[in-house]
């Protein structure tokens, strides 16, 4: 679709309101700069962002309690996980000072196709499925793939365990697989009163994402581990088997009871299901990590991967090295990027 030419008119506008914003952006940062030398802001302190809406944020400070905070006019892009130096004003307010370098980012594409920042300093992405709605495998293998260009660690999560026939089923058979390439899997139901204690165990001392499709349970598992905050649950259609999203802002929710030391969960509907849009056919070769040893021997440095002679990578489905389902899924997310 081509991009809507704007009349002078409208262009004027739009060049009026963004000029009008600078504005009052450079003023607001000037009276800033005032107040900081006059002594009117506290010493600098460490926090971390836990909301943010747009110019304002919700930082949290070293007693773990909220603090509403506004940025200084020369740090645009924080997003919900950074963390930052903030200082104190009156009336239980701050400002926003700088923001400390970054252990990990997650991006997706925005409305331009363009990455953009979502959260950071995440330690791990639990890609959360579920027995009901059934899982499919490629479905799994997109979101690692996706998971593995962030460069942050996956880990699988299948809820509702209490669904699963006895001994697993195929389920069972292909968590064995994904833990055979050395993913954790953890294993979840909502239904007993020891059904997240594994969960609980790797959300220790980490700061997760939570992933996956509609209708698995990722904030219903967040509402059982933060029963002090108040999430909105949707119910799974008796139709479709589907669920439907329920989280409409990105949160950083800390849990510092016993159970769970000083885990934090970040839950956002921009980040739930990303995709695999942004990546070439390089990236996704490289997202499954068991291609890794065999990548660049092949004959051809262009092998593509297909019924080339010399493909080191066929050659390692033929001799067992690869599971031939992988394969079959790395074949089938590469044409849907060609689509």
């Amino acid at each position: 679709m081509s991009k809507r030419k704007l009349s002078r008119q409208q262009q004027w506008r739009v060049d009026k309101v963004q000029a009008e914003r600078a504005q009052r952006a450079e003023k607001r940062d000037v009276q800033d700069a005032e107040k900081l030398a006059a002594g009117e802001y506290g010493a600098e302190q460490p926090g971390r962002v836990v909301a943010h809406f747009g110019r304002t944020l919700e930082v949290r400070n070293s007693d773990n309690e909220p603090v509403r905070c506004h940025l200084r006019a020369n740090l645009a892009g924080l997003v919900t996980g950074d963390r930052v130096i903030w200082r104190a004003g009156q009336e239980g307010s701050g400002v926003v000072v700088a923001r400390e370098e970054r252990d990990s980012v997650l991006k997706r594409p925005d409305a331009r196709g363009l990455l953009k920042p979502v959260a950071a300093n995440i330690d791990q992405l639990l890609i959360v499925f579920a027995v009901e709605p059934a899982p499919h495998a490629n479905l799994i293998d997109r979101y690692l793939v996706a998971a593995e260009a962030t460069g942050i660690a996956p880990v699988l999560v299948l809820n509702k365990t209490d669904l699963l026939p006895e001994g697993g089923g195929d389920l069972g058979k292909l968590l064995e697989r994904y833990s055979d390439l050395g993913y954790p899997v953890v294993r979840t139901t909502t239904a007993t009163e020891t059904g997240l204690d594994e969960l609980r165990s790797q959300l220790e001392g980490r700061t997760s994402v939570f992933v996956g499709q509609s209708g698995v349970g990722k904030s219903s598992l967040i509402d059982l581990l933060l029963p002090d905050e108040t999430l909105r649950i949707g119910a799974l259609s008796e139709d479709s088997r589907k669920g439907t999203h329920t989280t409409t802002t990105a949160r950083l929710y800390t849990m510092s009871r016993a159970e769970v030391a000083d885990g934090d969960l970040i839950d956002s509907p921009g980040i739930r299901e990303f995709g695999l849009v942004h990546l070439n056919e390089q990236e996704v070769t490289e997202g499954f990590i068991e291609f890794r040893d065999y990548i660049g021997h092949c004959r051809f440095r262009d092998c593509r991967h297909r019924n080339e002679p010399g493909c080191a990578l066929l050659a390692a489905v033929e001799a067992g090295k690869i599971h031939p389902a992988r394969f079959a899924s790395y074949r089938r997310i590469l044409d849907s990027l060609d689509g």
